[in-house]
C-alpha cells in the first residue's frame, strides 16, 4: 500500500538514499578486523559456542592450514549413516528415533521408542478453531510465512506459555514438532485453495502414521503411497534434522533464546531465518537451475553440452547470472557432504526403471562436471562437493510434494535440532548473545528543521 503512494521519481531517489545510507567501504572491515558473517578468512566459522548436540566435520586445520577431509554428520555422538543404515536394515522409519535422541541425549530402547512415538502422534492435533481462525481466515501464498506464524499463534492457545522448566520446555518442543507437519500441510491445502483455484483436501488424522506417513497421507487426495515413497521421505527428515549450532537459523533460535523469549517467539525466528534463500530456501534455487539446464540442454547423455552449459552459468551467461551452481559447495564440507551421499545413493535407487532415471543422471553428471569447471573458469583450487540440496528437490519431485513445500519440509524435520539447541542454550547460555559493532559515522551538529 505505502510502495503504491510513491511516485517514479521519489522511489528512485529514496531508492538511492536507501543503498548510500546503508553502504560501508568493505576495505574497513579488514582496517578494523571485522569478520564479515561471523567468518573467519579462510572461510571457517568464528568460535562462537559449545554444544554436545552435533558435529559437522568437514576438514581439519593442521598448522594453520585447512585440509579437505571426507565430511561427517554427528548427532550426540551417532554418526548418521550409522542412524540411516540401522533404521534401513531394520526396515522401520527412523525420524522418530532422531527426534528423541536430538531432545533427549540418547538413543531410546524399544519401549521408550514406542512411548514417544504415542505421544508425537497425541500432539499432531491442532488446538480447536485453530484451524479455521489462524490458517483458513489468513490464507497465506508462502507457506514458510504461515507456519512461522502459526507457531507464534500457538502461544496464545497455550495455558502458561512463559514457564521456562525443563518439563514445560520438553512438552512445548514435542507438541511443536507433532504439530508442525500438520500445519504446513494444511497451509498449502488453503493456499491451493485460495490462491491456486484447486480443490482442499482436509483428512482426518490416522494416529498409527509415523510423521513420514502423516504427510504424504495428508497431502494425497486419495491419501494412497507406498511403503518406498514413505521410506525415503522418513530419510529426507532424518536427514535435515540437525546441523550444527552454527547455521544461520540454529543461531538465530540461540540468540532469541539467549533473550530470555518464549520457545514460540525463539522457534517462529528459525523459520524465518530458514526461509531465506542464502540459508533453507536455497533448496527452490537449486530446483529452479535444474529447470534451466533440461530446458536448455537438448542431450542430457552428452557430457560436452552438459559442460558448454555449466560454463555459461559459472561465466554469469546463464540462469540467473550470478555464477553460481546451485547445490554444489558448502561452509563447512569439502570432499563431501555425507547428507549428499546418503541422498545419491538412494535418489538412484528410486531412480531406476522409471521416468526420472534420465534425470537422475543429468543432475549426477553436474554434480561430476561442476568441480572442475569450477577450477578451469574460477582460477581457485577450492575443493567442492555436492551438498544436501542437488538432489533433495528431485527426490521431492519424484515423490510428487510440490515445489510451496521443499523448504517447508526441511523446517518441519529442522525443528528437532532447533529445540535441543533452544534446550542446551537456557541450561548452559546464561547470558544474551551480544556480538560488537564498530560505529565508523563521525558526529555530526544537528540542524533545525527550517534550516536543513
Amino acid at each position: 500500500m505505502i510502495y503504491s503512494m510513491i511516485n517514479n521519481a521519489a522511489r528512485s531517489l529514496l531508492c538511492e538514499q536507501f543503498i548510500a545510507n546503508n553502504t560501508i567501504d568493505p576495505k574497513l572491515y579488514d582496517r578494523y578486523v571485522v569478520k564479515r558473517g561471523l567468518r573467519n578468512s579462510d572461510g571457517t566459522g568464528v568460535m562462537a559456542g559449545l554444544t554436545n548436540i552435533c558435529n559437522v566435520h568437514g576438514y581439519v586445520v593442521n598448522e594453520g592450514e585447512k585440509s579437505p577431509i571426507q565430511g561427517q554428520l554427528i548427532f550426540r555422538g551417532y554418526n548418521i549413516n550409522d542412524l540411516v543404515s540401522n533404521a534401513q536394515k531394520e526396515n522401520r522409519f527412523g525420524y522418530e528415533e532422531i527426534v528423541y535422541l536430538l531432545l533427549m541425549g540418547d538413543l531410546p530402547n524399544r519401549e521408550e521408542l514406542t512411548a514417544f512415538k504415542g505421544m508425537m502422534a497425541e500432539n499432531r492435533p491442532l488446538p480447536d478453531n485453530f484451524f479455521e481462525d489462524m490458517i483458513l481466515k489468513a490464507p497465506s501464498k508462502n507457506i514458510m510465512n504461515k507456519m512461522a506464524r502459526a507457531i507464534l499463534a500457538l502461544y496464545s492457545y497455550d495455558d502458561n506459555p512463559e514457564n521456562r522448566s525443563p518439563e514445560y520446555e520438553m512438552a512445548t518442543a514435542i507438541s511443536i514438532i507433532s504439530k508442525l507437519p500438520n500445519i504446513m500441510v494444511s497451509a498449502y491445502q488453503v493456499k491451493k485453495r485460495c490462491y491456486d483455484g484447486e480443490s482442499l483436501f482436509m483428512h482426518p488424522l490416522i494416529p498409527t502414521h509415523s510423521t513420514a506417513e502423516m504427510i504424504l497421507s495428508a497431502l494425497r487426495p486419495d491419501r494412497q503411497f507406498t511403503e518406498e515413497e514413505a521410506k525415503i521421505l522418513d530419510l529426507m527428515l532424518m536427514l535435515h534434522a540437525e546441523h550444527g549450532g552454527g547455521n544461520n537459523s540454529t543461531f538465530a533460535c540461540r540468540v532469541l533464546t539467549s533473550s530470555g523469549t518464549d520457545p514460540y517467539s525463539a522457534y517462529s525466528a528459525a523459520i524465518g531465518s530458514l526461509k531465506g534463500p542464502r540459508h533453507g530456501g536455497a533448496n527452490l534455487k537449486v530446483a529452479a537451475m535444474h529447470q534451466c539446464i533440461k530446458d536448455n540442454v537438448q542431450n542430457w547423455e552428452d557430457e560436452g553440452e552438459i559442460a558448454d552449459f555449466l560454463t555459461k552459468i559459472l561465466n554469469k551467461e546463464a540462469f540467473d547470472h550470478t555464477g553460481l551452481v546451485y547445490g554444489m559447495g558448502h561452509a563447512v564440507y569439502t570432499l563431501s557432504d555425507p547428507r549428499a551421499v546418503i541422498l545419491r545413493e538412494n535418489a538412484k535407487k528410486m531412480a531406476e526403471n522409471t521416468e526420472f532415471e534420465r534425470e537422475y543422471k543429468l543432475l549426477e553428471a553436474v554434480e561430476r562436471l561442476t568441480p572442475e569447471l569450477f577450477k578451469k573458469i574460477k582460477g581457485s583450487d577450492k575443493a567442492m562437493c555436492a551438498n544436501v540440496d542437488m538432489y533433495s528437490g528431485f527426490v521431492y519431485s519424484m515423490l510428487g510434494i510440490p515445489e510451496d513445500l521443499y523448504t517447508p519440509m526441511f523446517a518441519v524435520s529442522r525443528m528437532a535440532g532447533w529445540c535441543a539447541h533452544r534446550f542446551e542454550e537456557l541450561v548452559t547460555g546464561k547470558r544474551i548473545i551480544r556480538p560488537a559493532y564498530k560505529a565508523i559515522s563521525g558526529e555530526k551538529k544537528y540542524i533545525p528543521l527550517d534550516e536543513r
